[in-house]
């Protein structure tokens, strides 16, 4: 173990941030944002962030764990940081904080600037501005003690001018009774970027039906910034700065409409629509809007969408447990971790998954997310237990991991191809399987691993609590736990091991062979487990598991059994929604019927017109949001995914079924926020385009101050109301502006670690099913 602590440090010390040179606020952007407002960016503050290092333990030093299940050390009455490890001997300090804050009084005052021009009679004689506007968001966050924090801040001031810029004209800013010194900008709004004018960051592919770019800006403060329908704008090459496509801007949405059910409007500025799908030459372009600016730059070209997969299906190679990362796979470091040839040990618990709050509760009397696996916690030994996905910021390993593996084992039965083709850059891309069959297969194994001599299958592997404060997942000092078997974790993985099998055969069918067995030995498991359960009040996502199970048992086998099974359970007996919430989610399980031979016309009926249902309702609700997404069920609240993961699957199942145009040309419209079209110019998923997520909820992450791994797509913006009371968000309420609860929801992403609302994510919540999205996308035919 310390010679895995010693690689680890030294690794550390060549990856850590560089200080910044300067400790006051800079400019880091300026532009204009309407033909009469400027905007001005200014950085505040920068967090230096801690560093693991050795320990020795001083005389007076002891350590606290007293408070919760960190283990703090304290020098007399002062907190110095965490240790960390089995052997307590590495410490975790806390951050530091460099720079002074933004004197936001000054800024707010129109009487600090002044803005002249030698070529601009307007401003040959010096003007103010006649009102200042602003908005200032935590762009990061340094704990800088015990319950100490600090705040690096980005403040958008927007000017207000009396005259109009004029195109090509230059301008200096002047910053009075400031340290910030003189600014020169040269008005050229076919080059600048503006914060108002947003696009795709992954680009589109030429035969894209729908290419979209948006205008918007909310001025804090200044509400949202009114332009007016039928507004130039250019799409102009990159590289022979040529215009190649003209067009007009039209509303897609006021700022008094509502966008939902819910009637509520989540953007508070009109957002204006820029068409260009006709355009189909490959190439680099930017969107420029006539005197406001341009938006970040975009390809077309034919690996668009492909490019954006790969990056988005590594999020769960980033996520894999059990091996070292690093070069020539990836360039994020991290050893290896959770493996019993590191000495980790893991203990059998009596409790299955499906009776924990972090499975489904099946007996109602759970209390929360570990007790009740500590407490059936035995002194038996799991043996081979490692692998498998880290949950999202802490390393479970459960179950629900398996929603993942489906669908890209999925997307391999739609395109087999196209994915035989792609190289992931993989550990076993030497071997004869597809990388995205392997990949997949690595969730899978984790669990067939687990399963019993008798065929049952644990739900997972779950350390006694979530991680300790500045501890890696390779140096986990809580204990290990196994869930037992369980019929649900058991129905799960028979239905998703059924599908490899069959998906496996033409590549191996030694390995298919071998999963086949492995599948129908749960599934007999879980029957009859099953019919000796203490409980008959089950949560119906149990039934909706051991339906799945049976349809891809079916679909693998041909056995009447199973099929006998599938409609006794099925839902579609009668017409019926795919999901009906606390009811049934029989989703997946309609669209394996769907492709099945030999089946039930009336539940093959029934299940068609709800998939086409849930289909055409997404389109309604799509057309109704200023920015394009769209939600399954249009009473579903907003956030934990749905805007940066996109709620596509019945759209593309419905290309998928039909072919028709409108599908493809929803799914495509819906890709469009989370990919960077939005109003904060962010793509949601580390490692895509000029602007994502720097600080995801990934703990390895911020314990070895890395840059993010590529692919993980945070959970993104939630309603603001429903963000008030995190015990982080009243932290910083000090210095956010306007207040938070008057940030409209598409603003309201804040990248800041531990804000676990908006910046975790799951392997199966945002990981997967984006891949899912973008994976359709650049396969198609």
């Amino acid at each position: 173990m310390i010679r895995i602590i010693a690689a680890t440090l030294v690794w550390l010390s060549h990856i850590a941030f560089v200080s910044a040179n300067s400790h006051l606020p800079y400019i880091s952007h300026i532009s204009a944002v309407a033909p009469d407002v400027l905007s001005i960016e200014i950085q505040a503050g920068k967090r230096i962030p801690a560093l693991q290092r050795y320990y020795d333990k001083g005389i007076i030093d002891w350590v606290d764990d007293s408070r919760d299940r960190h283990r703090w050390v304290r020098q007399g009455k002062q907190v110095i940081g965490s240790v960390v490890g089995p052997k307590q001997d590495v410490l975790y300090p806390f951050d530091e904080f460099q720079g002074a804050p933004l004197n936001t009084r000054w800024a707010d005052s129109a009487s600090s600037y002044l803005i002249r021009s030698d070529n601009d009679s307007d401003y040959s004689a010096g003007k103010k501005p006649i009102a200042i506007y602003r908005k200032s968001r935590p762009s990061d966050m340094a704990r800088t003690g015990f319950w100490a924090f600090d705040w690096p801040v980005t403040h958008y001031l927007y000017l207000k001018l009396p005259a109009p810029l004029k195109e090509g004209a230059q301008y200096e800013i002047e910053f009075n009774n400031s340290a910030i010194s003189r600014q020169t900008y040269l008005h050229n709004t076919r080059n600048v970027r503006s914060e108002a004018v947003h696009v795709s960051q992954i680009g589109f592919r030429p035969d894209d039906n729908r290419k979209v770019a948006f205008l918007s800006l909310w001025r804090g403060n200044g509400d949202g910034q009114p332009y007016t329908d039928g507004l130039p704008f250019a799409v102009i090459n990159n590289q022979t700065q040529q215009i190649v496509y003209r067009g007009k801007t039209e509303l897609s949405k006021s700022r008094f409409e509502a966008e939902d059910a819910y009637k509520q409007n989540y953007t508070s500025a009109d957002v204006y629509m820029m068409q260009f799908s006709a355009l189909k030459t490959a190439g680099e372009y930017r969107v420029c809007v006539k005197s406001v600016g341009c938006s970040y730059s975009f390809p077309i070209n034919q690996n668009a969408w492909g490019d954006a997969f790969t990056t988005s299906v590594r999020g769960l190679f980033h996520q894999r447990s059990g091996i070292e990362l690093g070069p020539p796979y990836t360039q994020y470091r991290r050893p290896r971790n959770m493996h019993p040839a590191d000495g980790v040990v893991v203990y059998h618990s009596r409790t299955p998954l499906m009776d924990t709050m972090n499975g489904i509760n099946a007996r109602g009397t759970a209390r929360d997310n570990f007790s009740d696996l500590i407490n059936g916690k035995t002194t038996l030994v799991v043996e081979n237990a490692w692998g498998g996905y880290a949950d999202a910021g802490d390393w479970d390993r459960r179950i629900q991991h398996l929603d993942s593996t489906r669908l890209l084992l999925e997307l391999i039965e739609m395109n087999p191809q196209y994915f035989a083709g792609l190289n992931l850059n993989l550990p076993e891309s030497s071997n004869n399987l597809p990388d995205l069959l392997d990949e997949a297969l690595w969730g899978l194994e984790f669990f067939r691993r687990l399963q019993t001599p008798e065929g049952g299958i644990r739900g997972g592997i779950e350390s006694m609590d979530h991680p300790r404060h500045g501890e890696g997942s390779w140096q986990e000092s809580q204990t290990l736990l196994a869930y037992a078997p369980g019929f649900w974790s058991s129905h799960i993985y028979a239905g998703v091991a059924a599908r490899a099998a069959r998906i496996l055969k033409p590549f191996a069918p030694e390995l298919a062979a071998t999963y086949k067995a492995s599948a129908l030995k749960a599934m007999n498991w879980a029957e009859d487990a099953y019919s000796r359960r203490a409980y008959r009040n089950l949560p119906h996502q149990a039934k909706d598991a051991r339906n799945l199970a049976a349809a891809e048992l079916y679909r693998l086998t041909g056995n009447e059994t199973w099929h006998r099974l599938f409609v006794q359970t099925s839902v579609f007996n009668k017409a019926s929604p795919l999901k009906k919430w606390k009811h049934h989610d029989q989703t997946d399980a309609a669209f394996v019927y769907l492709n099945t031979h030999k089946t039930d016309s009336l539940i093959k009926r029934n299940a068609e017109m709800a998939l086409l249902r849930e289909a055409d309702q997404s389109i309604r609700t799509g057309d109704q949001t200023a920015f394009k997404w769209t939600k399954r069920n249009p009473w579903a609240w907003l956030g934990w995914g749905n805007l940066t993961a996109p709620e596509a699957s019945s759209l593309i199942r419905a290309h998928y079924l039909t072919g028709k145009q409108k599908y493809l040309d929803a799914v495509l419209l819906a890709t469009q926020y989370g990919a960077g079209a939005n109003p904060l110019n962010m793509a949601f998923t580390t490692g895509i385009g000029q602007n994502s997520p720097k600080h995801p909820l990934v703990q390895d992450q911020r314990v070895s101050a890395q840059q993010p791994p590529e692919g993980i797509t945070v959970n993104g913006p939630l309603e603001t109301k429903r963000q008030l009371e995190h015990w982080l968000a009243k932290q910083f309420d000090k210095v956010i502006y306007p207040n938070h609860a008057s940030w409209p929801t598409a603003e309201a992403y804040f990248d800041i670690y531990d804000f676990a609302p908006l910046n975790e994510f799951t392997v199966q919540s945002t990981i997967g099913p984006n891949a899912y999205v973008w994976g359709y996308l650049a396969a198609r035919k």
